[in-house]
């Protein structure tokens, strides 16, 4: 990432558009790249880091030119440092204990949940998945004692219904260990 911790995103209905507001992003501000692609069911989402201030004109520049097209934004300051790992893919699963799961129609509000609730809980992310291969939707899975996972899937959702874009959430306490095979 560029100097700051700042990221922001774009998430819109329209290919055509994505590549747009991809370029509008770019020069609008010093950000950088971090996912710039089609995601289902042919949507396009642009997330950037930089500072905050380049990350905050960049995607206001991205709204403007989204207009009718956006589907949904966040710029998080200080996004925490489990975020971008789990969105990669799991480069190291941690011990599964109790497993939170939660989804959202959405891909920005998904990861502005999940953020939310590493930062104000004691879980550790697994995955953050991104749209692809299931219909457009995102969903964050954390782990954690009992207590912190239902919390953390509590302030996740909570995040998400302030925009109306939760599908639905779960802990489960003692989870089988043949779930751990969707990890790896």
């Amino acid at each position: 990432m560029k100097k700051g911790n700042a990221i922001g995103i774009i998430e819109t209905s329209s290919i055509a558009k994505g590549f747009e507001i991809s370029d509008s992003i770019l020069k609008a501000a010093n950000v950088e790249l971090v996912v710039n692609r089609t995601i289902c069911p042919g949507k396009y989402m642009v997330l950037i880091s930089g500072s905050v201030d380049a990350v905050q004109a960049s995607i206001e520049s991205g709204i403007r030119t989204a207009a009718h097209t956006l589907v949904d934004h966040f710029v998080i300051p200080n996004v925490h440092p489990s975020v971008f790992p789990a969105i990669s893919g799991v480069g190291h699963l941690p011990e599964l204990r109790a497993l939170g799961v939660v989804e959202s129609f959405s891909v920005a509000s998904i990861i502005e949940a999940a953020d939310a609730a590493v930062k104000a809980t004691n879980i550790q992310l697994v995955t953050l998945h991104l749209a692809m291969a299931i219909g457009g939707k995102g969903f964050v899975t954390f782990t954690g004692d009992v207590a912190s996972v239902e919390e953390a899937a509590r302030i996740a959702a909570a995040v998400i219904e302030k925009k109306g874009l939760l599908v639905e959430r779960t802990v489960i306490a003692a989870p089988r260990k043949e779930l751990l095979s969707e990890f790896i």
